[in-house]
């Protein structure tokens, strides 16, 4: 495997190496080892698909507040999405700074999403599969998101949103809920203090 910091400190892209033959190739796509020598948790007590019927679906921004903040491993394994994560960390530098990573079947590659970000997705093309490994359980109280298009982040999703579910519009804004959202992202919320 081969991984790659991104601009957000210890959100990585994680890309198979593959060994091809006649039959086609083999590849890792995990392994806790790879994972712990790059600093990061590879404990997953979740796995989930999310499988979406048409192009131009929207999911997202999604995240969980502390203690039930999860992390991420998030492959596309049918079609292709541009995958958005967004740095919620009060305390980082690139706190409200956004990446997006075109995760597809036929590049293979993941994306390892720290704790306190938010997440989302677009599919490219129809009949599109994402498979997620996540770091602790879904929490309903806990749930949190933002709107796709909240000016605070300004991400420029490469085509229109045709398919989005009614609580994912619903997300109130940063402008709306900044000083919520930094208290409940700190570091003191993910101690439990």
């Amino acid at each position: 495997m081969i991984f790659s910091e991104t601009i957000l400190p210890g959100a990585y892209t994680v890309d198979i190496d593959r060994h091809q033959d006649d039959r086609g190739y083999f590849a890792r796509m995990f392994c806790a080892d790879s994972f712990l020598a790059h600093g990061l948790r590879p404990v997953f007590v979740q796995g989930s698909i999310s499988y979406n019927a048409k192009r131009g679906t929207l999911r997202g921004l999604h995240f969980q507040y502390p203690p039930a903040a999860e992390t991420k491993y998030v492959r596309c394994t049918k079609g292709a999405v541009v995958d958005v994560i967004v740095d919620l960390r009060p305390e980082s530098t690139t706190y409200l700074r956004h990446i997006t990573v075109n995760l597809s079947a036929d590049n293979g590659r993941g994306l390892y999403i720290p704790e306190r970000f938010a997440h989302g997705f677009i599919t490219l093309t129809d009949d599109t599969e994402l498979t997620y490994l996540i770091g602790n359980y879904y929490a309903p109280g806990a749930e949190g998101g933002l709107p796709h298009d909240d000016p605070a982040i300004a991400i420029a999703w490469p085509l229109e949103v045709r398919v989005i579910s009614e609580r994912d519009r619903r997300w109130k804004r940063y402008s709306e809920i900044g000083a919520e959202l930094k208290a409940g992202m700190s570091l003191a919320a993910r101690e439990g203090a």
